[in-house]
């Protein structure tokens, strides 16, 4: 079984900001439901801060450090308020969350009844007047933090599904400020989105913003489209009339498509790392060497599809096209919101398919679903990168799939190839890769026995243009043409 491997993780005390008769005004401010950082436990057992490894946090620390930046958002520990502070070039912001708040505004409205709505309906999502009350109500906490921590004429960024009040929220009470919001789930179609009791009120709060960035180009054509029938707003182009409460245009409002990326270029660098590559064939021995590694790696959750391409995997077990030994899946399913009954339901499934698929097919050598249930550290992820042949990636609606990105930067020697749900935003950009429907088990049984048997000149040739695109279009350029269109559009108004 691979085992998870530890590296030694950067920390950095946290500086406490310096007391000024009036808080010190950020010109550069990120508004996220969670600060860039985790509270972790040294060699002494005394808590520290470390940073987050998230591709938002890669993304906008750089810009940060040179824009005199803040980040407002929760620090992860419910019934705890800390006062403001300074950690890696950046001045943090948290926004106190209790165990209500969590409950009621996290676990309940966000995702309970967006997260599921804006996934094309998956599981049904539940509609509670006392979920959104809490919703609304921490949305204006995050808002007047903001406003209290951005200077005259400052940029805010809000991010996510979370804090789509607060743009409006920020507007009415700073106008002077710049505001660009990014949603990095899907918009869902009119025909969904009407099913939101509250859908006028997040709509407005969305367009508080100068400028809306979705994944796909399909996520802002929806979410224009659901302006246009509940608000009544003119709509050209990308441009969006906002109109004031007596009908008169007020200002304009864009939504565009900007796909996020990743680091690619660190990625590619810890690929060639000797010790890695190590890991890497230290894995596939601990597999017994089979021909073919299959990895899926994904958070536990229904969107991700991990239940079909389990259960096509297992199909071609049956039908005899593959065999224990000659190949083996690997499955990260790294925990996730375990407190909300569908994800336990979720895993009580995925690890019942894979017991039953083990139960049949395994041998006194070979397992045929290695199934690890873990976060892993980013070097023991690269390795386990490295260590497949074929990726999975069978999301049933994703806004954009970063392992997709992650996994083809990593094999810098054109080795592998992708299997792409294209439900997946990620497969806007990655073309080459074997597309498939993950609703139709028989053609992801086709599309994985492409992938395996694809010839070398044609996978290598299929990589090397996908990595190319990574490397063009990494995490860096996605802030860098985000801001610079939101600084745009702001200068035309």
């Amino acid at each position: 079984m691979p085992m998870i491997q530890q590296y030694p993780i950067e920390t950095q005390q946290e500086t406490p900001a310096e007391p000024t008769a009036e808080s010190t005004k950020f010109d550069f401010v990120v508004v996220a439901n969670r600060l860039p950082i985790d509270r972790i436990q040294d060699a002494d057992g005394e808590p520290e801060w470390r940073r987050s490894p998230g591709g938002l946090v890669t993304a906008l620390a750089p810009v940060m450090a040179t824009a005199d930046g803040a980040w407002v958002g929760w620090h992860g520990a419910a019934d705890e308020e800390l006062g403001e502070f300074n950690h890696s070039d950046m001045h943090l912001v948290p926004v106190p969350l209790s165990v209500e708040d969590v409950e009621l505004y996290y676990e309940g409205f966000s995702n309970s009844t967006l997260w599921p709505l804006y996934h094309d309906v998956i599981v049904p999502p539940e509609f509670h007047r006392t979920w959104w009350d809490r919703y609304e109500e921490i949305n204006r906490r995050f808002a007047e933090a903001t406003a209290r921590t951005a200077a005259p004429g400052a940029t805010v960024w809000v991010q996510d599904y979370q804090l789509q009040l607060v743009p409006l929220m920020l507007r009415e009470a700073r106008p002077d400020l710049r505001i660009g919001f990014f949603n990095h789930i899907p918009f869902p179609p009119l025909e969904i989105f009407a099913q939101l009791p509250w859908r006028r009120q997040v709509l407005e709060g969305l367009l508080g913003s100068d400028l809306v960035g979705f994944q796909r180009q399909s996520d802002a054509n929806n979410f224009m489209r659901c302006v246009r029938r509940y608000l009544g707003y003119t709509v050209k182009a990308q441009h969006i009339h906002v109109q004031d409460a007596g009908g008169a245009p007020q200002r304009i409002c864009r939504a565009e498509a900007h796909p996020i990326s990743i680091e690619s270029r660190e990625l590619a660098r810890l690929a060639t790392d000797p010790e890695i590559r190590a890991r890497a064939a230290e894995i596939r021995a601990e597999l017994g060497n089979p021909e073919t590694v299959l990895l899926g790696v994904d958070r536990l959750d229904y969107t991700k599809g991990i239940r079909h391409r389990i259960k096509a995997f297992g199909e071609l077990l049956e039908d005899g096209k593959l065999t224990v030994g000659q190949a083996c899946l690997v499955q990260v399913a790294s925990p996730s919101r375990e407190r909300v009954e569908s994800y336990a339901q979720l895993r009580e499934e995925v690890e019942g398919a894979v017991g039953r698929i083990n139960g049949e097919f395994d041998t006194m050598g070979h397992t045929a679903v290695r199934y690890l249930h873990h976060s892993y550290p980013l070097r023991e992820m690269v390795a386990l990168y490295l260590a497949a042949d074929v990726m999975l990636v069978t999301a049933l609606r994703d806004g954009m799939n970063l392992v997709a990105k992650e996994f083809t930067a990593t094999h810098t020697d054109n080795h592998g190839m992708l299997v792409l749900s294209e439900f997946a935003g990620a497969a806007d950009q990655l073309r080459h890769a074997v597309l498939v429907n993950p609703h139709d088990i028989d053609g992801l049984k086709a599309a994985i026995m492409t992938a395996v048997n694809m010839p070398q000149a044609e996978s290598t040739r299929r990589m090397r243009i996908m990595r190319r695109q990574i490397a063009v279009n990494d995490v860096a350029r996605w802030s860098r043409i985000f801001l610079e269109s939101l600084a745009a559009g702001h200068e035309e108004d």
